[in-house]
């Protein structure tokens, strides 16, 4: 097909060089060459539908039966011209064995063609069987005839559009399955990579929630430690308290016992310096009793000496 130039650069330097960037690392360029290709077998198959429909309306309508026929006919044409094609291939080669052998197949589909159209003939009405019936290729959309020789089938099925068609629809399919299995690792690569993505966050969350709880047996430690030093303190001082009381206790008896020991009124009693404020009131009763029995002792002594004087003088007056 006359597509014109190509608008892209074809240099040998730059294929050697995506040649060698491909070894290193994967370019991904087959998703742009499936596009391209995919182009040339849409535009193919949009024009082999037209010409189908075009086929439907010219053409004359037959049986179903007469139509089965016609396609027998028209497939063994295209097994002779693919073997006729593939037999001048090998000539040019050189390999002429297997081109004979490839020709001997030719002359027995040739048989088998001649019977077929023999029946298709007995089907149909001479005139109608004399009518050009077209067909149109699945791989290239050229127009096949019914009545096409031999020299005409090889033309078209040994021609470069034709061959063309058939490497590129070959290569689009090489290419999808490389694409396919590109995406497929890619995926898997993808999904590895998130495993272990997840994996390292469950290892992180794993050594935070360690060292949460480490942190938090650390409090709950420090925490139990306080409690016994507070508990350690409170026994020490409660202790302190107790021998402080006791030592008191024991210098009060000392006290006291002294005290007995040098006997006395004063004796008896406590030290001032040991003295509590009820000893020290009743101490305080006592003086002031002694202090007014003292008086009351005292008055009755004068009382008695001024009786005494009374008695006296009146004595002396009765003398």
């Amino acid at each position: 097909m006359d597509l014109g130039e190509c608008a892209k650069t074809h240099d040998l330097a730059l294929r050697a060089d995506y040649e060698i960037a491909c070894k290193e690392r994967d370019l991904f360029f087959e998703l742009d060459a499936v596009d391209h290709l995919e182009s040339f077998i849409a535009d193919c198959d949009r024009r082999t539908e037209l010409a189908k429909k075009r086929l439907v309306e010219t053409q004359d309508e037959i049986s179903a039966e007469v139509a089965a026929k016609a396609e027998t006919v028209h497939e063994l044409n295209e097994e002779i011209g693919k073997l006729l094609a593939k037999a001048e291939q090998l000539g040019a080669e050189g390999n002429v064995d297997e081109a004979q052998k490839i020709l001997q197949e030719v002359e027995k589909v040739r048989s088998r063609k001649r019977d077929a159209e023999e029946e298709y003939r007995n089907s149909m009405p001479a005139s109608s069987f004399q009518q050009q019936k077209l067909r149109v290729c699945e791989v290239c959309s050229a127009y096949l005839g019914l009545h096409d020789n031999d020299r005409r089938l090889a033309d078209h099925f040994g021609g470069k559009l034709h061959l063309g068609f058939i490497q590129i629809r070959e290569k689009l399919e090489a290419l999808k399955k490389t694409v396919l299995e590109k995406q497929e690792k890619r995926n898997q690569d993808r999904l590895k990579r998130r495993e272990e993505r997840e994996k390292e966050e469950r290892m992180k969350m794993r050594t935070r929630s360690r060292s949460r709880e480490r942190s938090r047996e650390h409090r709950r430690s420090r925490s139990r430690e306080h409690r016994r030093r507070r508990s350690r303190s409170s026994s020490r001082e409660r202790r302190r308290s107790s021998n402080s009381r006791d030592q008191e206790r024991k210098r009060r008896h000392r006290s006291h016992s002294r005290s007995r020991s040098k006997g006395g009124r004063h004796s008896h009693e406590p030290s001032s310096r040991h003295k509590s404020s009820r000893d020290r009131s009743r101490e305080r009763s006592r003086k002031r009793g002694s202090s007014e029995r003292r008086q009351d002792g005292r008055d009755q002594n004068g009382r008695a000496d001024s009786r005494r004087t009374d008695d006296r003088d009146r004595n002396g007056r009765d003398r």
